[in-house]
């Protein structure tokens, strides 16, 4: 995904994501040969899950659900992976934000309201 400034949290997402594809290759000898497609990415793949979220019209599902998005990705030959999207992810476990992250977001904050 192609963001100049990705949240803490599509950042968390696409690690959460990456971490479960590598541990399902680890596991699974048939999914490891497609994960290991030299055509397909884990940045793609991101985008093809926020793009089929968004289509979808729901604002939350199951950890499984999007898991089962990114193991479709790759189990296709030929997918339309759609446009990247700028947005907002929220994962489900809590992510830190460094004090140079919360002061942009103060710094952010006060001049919307300026």
């Amino acid at each position: 995904m192609a963001t100049t400034r990705e949240n803490k949290g599509t950042r968390a997402f696409n690690k959460t994501i990456k971490a479960y594809l590598e541990e399902r290759a680890e596991n699974d000898a048939l999914f490891a040969v497609k994960f290991a497609n030299p055509s397909k990415s884990v940045e793609e793949c991101v985008t093809y899950i926020l793009n089929s979220v968004q289509k979808s019209g729901c604002n939350g599902f199951e950890d499984d659900e999007i898991f089962g998005m990114a193991v479709h990705y790759y189990d296709e030959e030929e997918i339309e992976v759609g446009k990247p999207i700028n947005c907002q992810v929220v994962v489900n476990h809590t992510v830190e934000l460094t004090e140079e992250e919360k002061e942009q977001a103060r710094q952010d904050a006060i001049k919307i309201w300026a």
